[in-house]
């Protein structure tokens, strides 16, 4: 994926609010499309890159290619590999990216009381 040119304002804001504070990093990471899914594939067993790509049947592999090196630079996933013919590679979350897990899937749960309420509501009035 393209880097952000160093000079823009964009970039500089984001660096401004990850001085901040570490949670505007992780916000911005998992605020990219793909990469919950991506990590929750993984805790659910798919290890490996066509078993995580079936699973995401809509995600490229160069997304999910991107995504995966994204997890992995961030030390939430572990990247495994065999040296068999041909190649394997598997992946498994790291215990960061569990305890990460967990808390997306508590994050999930609240949206839904949140946005499912909402729904509720507006189909009452």
């Amino acid at each position: 994926m393209a880097e952000r040119k160093l000079t823009s304002t964009n970039y500089r804001n984001q660096s401004f609010l990850e001085e901040k504070c570490t949670l505007n990093e992780l916000l911005d990471l998992i605020s990219k499309r793909w990469i919950c899914e991506v990590l929750f594939a993984i805790e659910e067993g798919h290890s490996r890159f066509k078993n995580i790509r079936e699973e995401l049947k809509y995600i490229s592999d160069a997304i999910l290619s991107d995504r995966l090196k994204l997890l992995e630079k961030h030390d939430l996933i572990i990247r495994n590999s065999y040296d068999e013919i041909p190649p394997r590679v598997e992946y498994t979350l790291s215990r960061k990216g569990a305890e990460l897990s967990d808390f997306l899937d508590q994050l999930c749960k609240f949206s839904e009381t949140v946005f499912v309420e909402k729904e509720v509501e507006v189909e009452v009035n």
